[in-house]
């Protein structure tokens, strides 16, 4: 009798499989229901840390699509998320539009921005592309600005609670479920899409543009579309974050932001889902570490008023020491702590030794 070792497939349908094996999917079970017990068993705190966490992995799915699987750079990142939250902003102050209207208008320029801002990709390689997808963030940021300052929002625009329905989201639970729910509708679109055509023609393009175009694959519509569907959700998720917080503020939307999404894919492991999982939780809870650390060591008060830059450099140094060190990231550490204990005893020796 044969069984499945989750390694190899015998038929289409298990090779299609997102759960490949019985073990895993009841530690998927178990790891949910964890998942759904826990904002009723943890402090408010630690709920909101979670929160923030599911919040950020939409945005980082979104951009591990893009420079991961089509290995296309983009430091344009928070302004497509600044894009969606004052999409959002805009047509609630002015025409009070319900989060139904307002997140299918922040996906819309999403769109139009993503192909506005591919377009030099169809050119551009590398540093210049990255340079030239950086123009979308300080535009962005200089028109969320102007809005700010003519319609005499000095400290923000101020958001009021989204409602579906007859539900009021406000309660801090309630967003718990809901950024779980849009988090495993994003990661499984985002799985099932690296897996069609559609993704394995950006790998294709990841690699080697030159050989995908003489297999016959369009680079130009691939490159486009990968755009388009990373901001997509980024500006949803930039809708999301400014119902989430309340308010929108130029000032949330800085550089750090680019380089926090940056530093998830690179930390996490470029071109895996997974990886953006990892990543992600990693670079949200680094500060609270940093801070905890302060105060379990009594650190002096003259050196926490350097804790920003201590911060914003410790991105940094870490994506050089993954780079250099690990360039799989946090999946290729988790993948081989897996694959000792799945072969454990009978771990591979190399001849001669």
């Amino acid at each position: 009798m044969a069984f499945a070792s989750g390694y190899f497939k015998t038929s289409y349908a298990a090779d299609l499989s997102l759960v490949e094996t019985r073990a895993r999917w009841v530690c998927l079970i178990i790891f949910f229901a964890g998942l759904t017990l826990f904002p009723f068993v943890a402090s408010a705190f630690l709920l909101d840390i979670v929160t923030q966490i599911f919040l950020a992995l939409i945005g980082a799915t979104a951009l591990m699509l893009l420079t991961g699987y089509a290995g296309q750079i983009s430091l344009g990142h928070a302004g497509f998320i600044a894009a969606g939250a004052f999409t959002t902003a805009i047509l609630f102050k002015e025409v009070n539009a319900p989060i139904y209207v307002t997140l299918p208008a922040s996906g819309l320029v999403g769109a139009l921005l993503g192909l506005l801002f591919g377009l030099p990709s169809l050119r551009l390689k590398g540093l210049y592309l990255a340079l030239s997808t950086l123009a979308l963030h300080f535009i962005v940021v200089y028109l969320g600005a102007e809005y700010e300052s003519n319609r005499g929002f000095a400290t923000g625009v101020i958001i009021d609670s989204p409602t579906l329905g007859p539900w009021l989201i406000e309660d801090p639970r309630l967003w718990y479920f809901l950024f779980l729910l849009a988090d495993i509708l994003v990661i499984i679109f985002a799985m099932n899409l690296a897996r069609s055509r559609t993704g394995r023609a950006w790998m294709a393009i990841r690699d080697r543009d030159v050989a995908a175009e003489a297999l016959g694959i369009k680079v130009a519509a691939g490159k486009l579309s990968a755009f388009v569907v990373s901001s997509i959700i980024t500006s949803i998720a930039g809708c999301l974050f400014a119902y989430y917080w309340g308010f929108v503020s130029v000032e949330a939307f800085s550089l750090l932001m680019t380089i926090e999404y940056i530093a998830m894919i690179v930390i996490g492991g470029l071109g895996s889902i997974l990886g953006a999982i990892f990543g992600t939780i990693f670079v949200v809870m680094l500060p609270y570490t940093i801070d905890m650390i302060v105060d379990v060591f009594n650190i002096p008060s003259r050196f926490t008023t350097y804790m920003f830059a201590i911060k914003y450099a410790g991105f940094g140094l870490i994506m050089i020491v993954f780079l250099v060190l690990e360039p799989t990231g946090l999946v290729g550490i988790w993948q081989r702590i897996r694959d000792y204990f799945t072969l454990w005893p009978f771990k591979y020796k190399p001849l001669g030794r």
